[in-house]
């Protein structure tokens, strides 16, 4: 029978083998999470910017939709969202999110009851040449927002981020 001395002399590398395995494991897993929680984190920022201006123009009154972002409302919505001012003069929220990514479009239930994009004539949504008011405001960015996380061992990919949101139209 052996001595609890030499039992223990014979076994006391083992742990150093056993860290020397798993702790370069460990911090990949750990910056896999970080990097996750990073896509996820501007993902939700980038959204909220997009509800941001949704629920802006949404609450507006006489919005000229066929306009774009040529119309004050629309354009004071977009700023808003990447400023926190509605005239701009604010610092960026995000950075590379610009005016021009943004798409604001509304929509109309049509008699099968589908949202539909509004056209810009008498039987859409363009008012001020006698159409009706649209029922929901779609604010997305089509071409995405790209992200570029940092994975090790791998080559820097872009992921494009198209978050999309749609509130009711509530102006007149």
């Amino acid at each position: 029978m052996r001595s609890p001395a030499r039992k223990l002399r014979s076994r006391s590398g083992s742990a150093i083998l056993e860290t020397a395995i798993f702790v370069p494991i460990l911090l990949l897993l750990l910056m896999g999470m970080e990097q996750i929680a990073k896509v996820t984190y501007v993902y939700y920022t980038i959204k909220k910017a997009e509800y941001t201006v949704a629920r802006y123009v949404a609450t507006q009154q006489g919005v000229n939709f066929c306009a774009g972002q040529t119309d004050p409302a629309i354009a004071a919505a977009i700023n808003l969202a990447l400023t926190g001012t509605t005239d701009g003069t604010g610092t960026p929220l995000i950075p590379g999110l610009t005016a021009d990514m943004f798409v604001v479009q509304p929509e109309r239930i049509d008699s099968t009851g589908v949202a539909t994009i509004c056209s810009c004539d008498v039987t859409g949504c363009d008012e001020s040449a006698g159409g009706g008011s649209p029922d929901y405001i779609t604010v997305s960015i089509p071409s995405g927002y790209p992200v570029q996380p940092i994975i090790p061992f791998t080559t820097r990919q872009t992921i494009p981020l198209v978050p999309r949101v749609k509130v009711p139209y509530e102006g007149t």
